[in-house]
C-alpha cells in the first residue's frame, strides 16, 4: 500500500490532510504510518455521518451507478481497463 501511496504522491503531490470514514479498509497501521511518515493527517469523519464527506459520497454514488453497475468484469485486467475509460470520461 505504501508503494502506492508514494506513487500517487510523486505524481500529484502531498495533501495536507486526507478525509476518510472509519471504515475496516482504514483500520490498518500502514495508511495511518504512512501519513505519519509525510506529516499529514488523517480527518476521520463521524461515525454514521457521511454528509461529512459529501465529495466522496457522491463520487461513490456515481460510480456506482455509471459504472459499476453497468459492467460485468470478466477479469481484473478488464476491470481495470473499464475504469479506467469511466474515469478519463468522468473526469
Amino acid at each position: 500500500m505504501s508503494n502506492v501511496l508514494n506513487r500517487l504522491a510523486w505524481l500529484r503531490g502531498l495533501p495536507e490532510g486526507i478525509t476518510i470514514d472509519n471504515g475496516p479498509e482504514f483500520a490498518g497501521k500502514v495508511l495511518d504510518a504512512w501519513v505519519h511518515e509525510q506529516r499529514g493527517k488523517l480527518n476521520f469523519i463521524r461515525r454514521g455521518k457521511p454528509i461529512d464527506n459529501a465529495y466522496i459520497e457522491s463520487f461513490n454514488g456515481t460510480f456506482l451507478n455509471e459504472c459499476l453497475n453497468d459492467h460485468w468484469f470478466m477479469s481484473l485486467a478488464n476491470a481495470h481497463r473499464v475504469i479506467e475509460e469511466w474515469r478519463i470520461d468522468y473526469n
